[in-house]
């Protein structure tokens, strides 16, 4: 049984894959400080309260915070008896390695993505991710990342402005009734929310354009399903791309060990 574990920013998220789905995955707030025995002692209780008889016996793991890798490494051999793939280390290996700028180090969250997007829906694609940036990835034809777009994120915009701008609240995202606010609330939403929308066409147009030909739109991460409201800003969303694509990086490696 594999265990999947993508650490973001913000969350980090623990998926249980049996071979055939996924048979439950749960989420934590990200910490460096968290040691291997409070990840086990937190994991194994939300497996016994949904009943998961799962024998791990290997693990994955794809993380843009260095600093949490050893203490889920400690936590794969500990725990699991196993060592965990790494994505981004040499010994994890890609479908297709990205094609990028030498010595440019690209982030394993969007190589998983590009991993899960090609593997269910081929090349030719750009992954928009909204977490906590919003991130822009180019999948080539072949399934090669070759690139992309890096945004401030939602939610980091959202606290960029209350912190800089003391009169304005903190507000939840949502799509607005109106364009034209009434009040502070609904200006506020409306800007985030509007302003977001014309940023996902803009940058996707102008990367179809620089490509020079069509492009199939993937949206995914927390906030996808939102913005995808009311405008066909996606072909797809794929609320679980990301831990998909850690099982496609794991198959591959069991495949040409």
């Amino acid at each position: 049984m594999l265990l999947a574990i993508d650490c973001g920013n913000t969350n980090t998220v623990f998926s249980i894959w049996d071979g055939r789905g996924f048979l439950a995955t749960w989420r934590i707030a990200t910490d460096w400080r968290r040691t291997a025995d409070e990840y086990y002692v937190w994991l194994s209780a939300l497996m016994q309260m949904r009943q998961v008889d799962a024998m791990i016996d290997e693990v994955i793991i794809s993380s843009t915070v260095p600093r949490v890798v050893f203490n889920l490494r400690v936590l794969a051999d500990r725990y699991f008896n196993c060592r965990p793939l790494v994505v981004g280390k040499p010994e994890c290996r890609l479908p297709v390695p990205p094609r990028v700028d030498e010595g440019t180090a690209v982030g394993p969250d969007r190589l998983v993505n590009t991993a899960g997007a090609f593997d269910r829906h081929g090349g030719n694609l750009i992954v928009v991710d909204f977490g906590t940036a919003t991130t822009f990835d180019v999948v080539e034809a072949d399934g090669a990342y070759v690139g992309g777009v890096i945004a401030p994120g939602v939610n980091t915009s959202l606290e960029a402005l209350h912190n800089a701008a003391a009169a304005l609240p903190h507000v939840d995202v949502s799509k607005p009734q109106r364009v034209v606010g009434t009040n502070t609330v609904a200006c506020m939403q409306s800007g985030i929310f509007w302003g977001y929308v014309g940023l996902v066409r803009e940058i996707c147009d102008r990367i179809k354009g620089e490509r020079g030909h069509d492009m199939r739109i993937i949206g995914t991460g927390g906030l996808a399903s939102l913005f995808g409201q009311g405008d066909v800003l996606f072909d797809r969303i794929e609320d679980d791309l990301t831990m998909h694509g850690l099982t496609v990086i794991h198959r591959y490696n069991k495949e040409t060990e």
